[in-house]
């Protein structure tokens, strides 16, 4: 499985077609499980992120040397915001309707058959309007 990348075939972002690298499942749990011991090692700052220089120097040089192609600074931030996206859908799917819950093991979102329809329909009627 493949992540999409903001940068990836629209020309809007930083890095240019030539060094675009796309994220593989494996590559991005990699990075997250980076960034949760550079959080144990305190490397955040106190509004709870990470400095270009800590990523550069001890998430990049890590994940890189278990991923086939080398990620670059612009290409974790391009998942960054991907990862920061599908949070607020979630996010937004959990506060704003009724139904939904959370299975902690399964790490998905759940719902009756009756729910999903009805925002399916919702989410639909609402795309075209």
């Amino acid at each position: 499985m493949e992540i999409g990348d903001s940068q990836h075939g629209n020309g809007k972002g930083k890095g240019n077609a030539d060094t675009y690298q796309r994220w593989t499942k494996d590559d991005s749990n990699l990075l997250l499980g980076l960034l949760a011991k550079a959080m144990e090692y305190g490397l955040d700052d106190a509004n709870g992120s990470l400095s270009k220089l800590n990523v550069e120097n001890f998430i990049l040089p890590r994940l890189n040397a278990k991923t086939r192609f080398p990620k670059t600074y612009s290409n974790y931030l391009s998942l960054m915001i991907w990862f920061k996206n599908q949070y607020n859908n979630i996010n937004e799917l959990m506060c704003n309707n009724f139904g939904f819950g959370w299975d902690p093991v399964g790490k998905k979102v759940t719902a009756s058959d009756n729910v999903w329809e009805e925002y399916l329909n919702v989410s639909l009627v609402h795309d075209f309007q």
